[in-house]
């Protein structure tokens, strides 16, 4: 079993990116048997216009919330894409194999390149493709997937499946989805039907990792809601997309289910769960946003930590690598 999830460099991370993907993976790696590869996308971040330096230091910083948050790069391989070339050869031997009208039918590049798709990169119009190796490099089995990475996974599988066919071997093997069970979708305090986001203009929108106390419980208090009392269950929040977003994202920091939560606060205004509600937000991330200035200040030991992981996972990518070359064919 071999579990493979992607992230990519993004500054300014915040409570959304936690829960959405960080604390599973750290869930992963102590829960879960065999091997478990992550990987900073920063290959993918290319596809638009990124400032380097600006994606050097947000790719330390990534590396670093990662481990702060208990990843530990010597349970599992830690590293990012431009450290590993195979994902990128590899990315051209299945650009070779999957067809253009598989990538026409794909949503996401129509939401990424907006109005302006003829100025869009080539990047961003095939970056799947480079999903697709991403996963397939290291005979990957499960890949954890949301609602909108399903479309993705299921290209990779049919591109494994036309390689495979086309050349009468068994290269690469088919990854199966599985769901996070504890994923939890965050969404902006200042909006309960839009994502918490780093690119929303307001700072008040978001939980950073790097917040202090004050300021999670001042965003905590500000943050938009309705001026009714909770309800006894889960049901009572529909429609109310503010008071359903806080209660979940305590529900998630407490490992709890929402209904457990609205049993103990039922028939309260948020006068009363707002200050629970950031108080619990400030112990349980206090520890990682620590740990996360600790290793901002070292960014020698995270390049370190990233050079390492990449060794390992290129020993892993080579023998499937000189598999696709030799199926096509091409002498090297």
């Amino acid at each position: 079993m071999r579990t493979l999830s992607g992230i990519q460099p993004t500054g300014n991370l915040h409570l959304g990116n936690y829960l959405g993907a960080i604390r599973n993976w750290v869930r992963m790696q102590d829960d879960m048997p065999g091997e478990k590869i992550y990987f900073l996308a920063d290959l993918h971040a290319i596809t638009v216009h990124n400032d380097p330096a600006e994606l050097a230091a947000n790719t330390r910083e990534m590396a670093a919330a990662l481990m702060a948050a208990g990843i530990d790069p010597d349970k599992a391989i830690l590293f990012n894409q431009a450290r590993v070339p195979a994902h990128a050869e590899l990315a051209w031997l299945l650009f070779c194999t999957a067809r253009i009208g598989w990538l026409n039918r794909m949503t996401q590049f129509k939401e990424k390149s907006g109005k302006n798709r003829e100025g869009a990169s080539v990047g961003l119009y095939a970056y799947p493709v480079l999903q697709a190796a991403d996963v397939l490099l290291y005979q990957t089995t499960h890949v954890p997937v949301g609602d909108d990475q399903k479309q993705h996974l299921e290209l990779a599988r049919d591109i494994a499946t036309k390689f495979n066919l086309d050349t009468g071997t068994e290269t690469f093997t088919l990854p199966e989805p599985t769901i996070p069970p504890t994923a939890a979708r965050i969404m902006s305090l200042r909006d309960g039907t839009a994502k918490m986001s780093k690119s929303d203009p307001s700072d008040a929108s978001r939980i950073n990792l790097v917040d202090d106390p004050d300021t999670i419980m001042a965003k905590i208090r500000k943050a938009k809601t309705d001026p009714e009392p909770l309800p006894s269950e889960a049901a009572g929040l529909e429609d109310r997309p503010e008071a359903k977003n806080l209660v979940s994202i305590y529900a998630a920091m407490a490992d709890e289910s929402v209904d457990q939560v609205l049993a103990r606060f039922a028939g309260q205004g948020f006068g009363a769960f707002k200050p629970a509600l950031g108080e619990l937000l400030v112990e349980t991330l206090r520890p990682i946003a620590a740990r996360l200035g600790d290793l901002k200040a070292d960014p020698a030991a995270i390049d370190a930590a990233l050079e390492s992981g990449a060794a390992r996972a290129a020993a892993l990518a080579k023998p499937t690598l000189d598999a696709a070359y030799a199926a096509l064919g091409l002498c090297r």
